[in-house]
């Protein structure tokens, strides 16, 4: 998987969060994002996996154009944010298996 960030620039009513941050993450490379609280490392993954859109820049997730083709983009990249979406109830095994049902996914789960 690879990800390439130009440009990228995104604003919250009159709050400018990204200032055109550009970089690349090639397949097999592993990257952090280190900063403060409120650097803009939420929102640059949340405009990389498709949640939000930017006001400029361009973001491409294995060469597909997020801009042009978000929905395929989005099937090659997975992102586990800070506040876990797990209900608080299950266990991650049983998580996987209740999404991979909606996915009409193969019910067993199998671990590597």
């Amino acid at each position: 998987m690879s990800l390439v960030v130009e440009n990228l620039k995104k604003t919250f009513d009159k709050q400018e969060v990204l200032k055109g941050i550009s970089f690349t993450a090639n397949k097999g490379e592993i990257c952090g994002f280190l900063g403060p609280n409120g650097a803009g490392k939420s929102t640059t993954m949340k405009l990389a996996t498709g949640f939000y859109t930017p006001q400029e820049g361009k973001i491409w997730v294995c060469g597909i154009d997020m801009s042009e083709n978000s929905l395929e983009g989005r099937c090659k990249i997975g992102y586990l944010p800070e506040q876990n979406p797990l209900y608080p109830e299950m266990y991650v095994k049983e998580y996987l298996n209740f999404a991979g049902s909606l996915c009409k996914m193969d019910k067993e789960f199998k671990s590597v």
